[in-house]
């Protein structure tokens, strides 16, 4: 059976440059870079280097990288850390209604510790417009979040435009780039923001290792308390594999994004043409606005996305209905629903994203067998058959 992954939006495989140097890692520097003899000083070396590539990705100075278990983990670090430490300046936060979970559940914790949070709409296409953003700002606010790109819609969020209405009234700004990076320039100058949250798992890295960016003069309180890893920002010995594997897979994807970026948009182009021609009733949600390139999130009326996945792994291709870290859940989209799709319409919704090993064969071989694949998907809805579990 030929296999088709257009679910690199969950994730995506590790290069095999990159596991070839965790390999080395694992064996050679093994120390713990807090260490001050040679098997310390190895290791060190191995997380200096990362660092500086990483932070070459971004545009910042290697000391303004903070390593962290996950993208998840940098949201949390950044509001949480920014919220403890600037609670004495005001108690209030502005985000969007189409955040990750990662940030609304940070800021549902914050609003449990006497944090206010304002979460501003988006339009039909999932994006925020800047000026709501700006008068949601209080004299209290102390920090916007806002995400670079959409990781259900890969709608592109307006965010230098609102980092400068905050800036202009001295708030701090952090931005979710996961979806972004490898797809997308990041400069975070350009961007003005003062933290910005990365994963390497998205860039062809390893799981459980993520960034985040401070910029200097931020002030923030750690998640966890112990040593002095990572400017006390994080403690716990760093690990120095997942780290070494983020930081080739941050080089590579700063070195072939933009001719990936250009290929990619092209194939997404390629597979939203062929449904739309071929499914009846097709549409692609936040078509018309600056989406990222290898994100669609598509509508196909009549069926129920979790019977639509069933038939499509069984022919063998990886997709999802929106985030990874919302599968399983038997609510809609906050997505869709924010961007006013009904409850229906968000569960008959599907993303594909490609990525790095996407090639035009998977994308013809996907647009060729998802109409039979929805027909099956419709009939089994209008049999009212559900998938288990759902």
């Amino acid at each position: 059976m030929r296999r088709v992954y257009l679910d690199y939006a969950a994730t995506s495989p590790v290069r095999p440059e990159v596991r070839e140097l965790m390999a080395e890692v694992m064996a050679d520097a093994w120390g713990n870079p807090s260490s001050l003899h040679y098997a310390g000083r190895a290791a060190r070396a191995v997380v200096d280097r990362a660092r500086s590539q990483v932070a070459a990705l971004l545009g910042c100075r290697p000391r303004d990288i903070i390593f962290t278990g996950s993208g998840s983990e940098a949201d949390n670090l950044a509001l949480k850390g920014v919220a403890w430490a600037y609670r004495d300046r005001g108690r209030h936060i502005v985000t969007t209604a189409v955040e990750h979970q990662a940030v609304l559940r940070a800021c549902a914790a914050l609003e449990r510790d006497g944090f206010e949070v304002t979460y501003v709409p988006v339009d039909a296409s999932g994006r925020v417009d800047p000026d709501d953003v700006a008068r949601a700002l209080r004299p209290d606010t102390i920090l916007v979040s806002v995400m670079l790109v959409n990781n259900e819609v890969g709608t592109v969020q307006p965010v230098a435009e609102i980092a400068r209405y905050a800036r202009e009234r001295g708030v701090l700004v952090h931005t979710d780039a996961v979806q972004a990076a490898g797809v997308l320039p990041i400069d975070v100058d350009e961007l003005g923001v003062d933290l910005l949250s990365l994963s390497a798992h998205k860039m062809g890295g390893p799981k459980g290792v993520g960034a985040l960016f401070v910029r200097p003069g931020t002030q923030l309180l750690p998640l966890v308390d112990g040593g002095g890893q990572e400017r006390r920002l994080r403690a716990g010995t760093e690990n120095t594999p997942a780290i070494a594997g983020f930081g080739l897979a941050a080089e590579l994807a700063a070195a072939e994004r933009a001719g990936r970026a250009a290929r990619l948009r092209r194939l997404r182009d390629r597979l939203e043409s062929g449904i739309l021609d071929r499914v009846l009733g097709a549409r692609v949600h936040g078509a018309g606005v600056q989406r990222a390139p290898h994100i669609t999130n598509v509508l196909l009326p009549g069926i129920t996305a979790d019977t639509l996945l069933i038939q499509l792994d069984l022919a063998g291709v990886a997709a999802s209905s929106g985030s990874a870290c919302s599968a399983g859940s038997p609510e809609p989209s906050h997505v869709l629903q924010a961007m006013g799709l009904s409850e229906e319409e968000a569960f008959a919704s599907v993303r594909f994203s490609m990525g790095a090993e996407t090639t035009e064969e998977d994308i013809d071989h996907v647009v060729e067998l998802l109409p039979g694949a929805v027909e099956r998907a419709r009939r089994a809805r209008a049999a009212g058959l559900r998938p288990a579990g759902a």
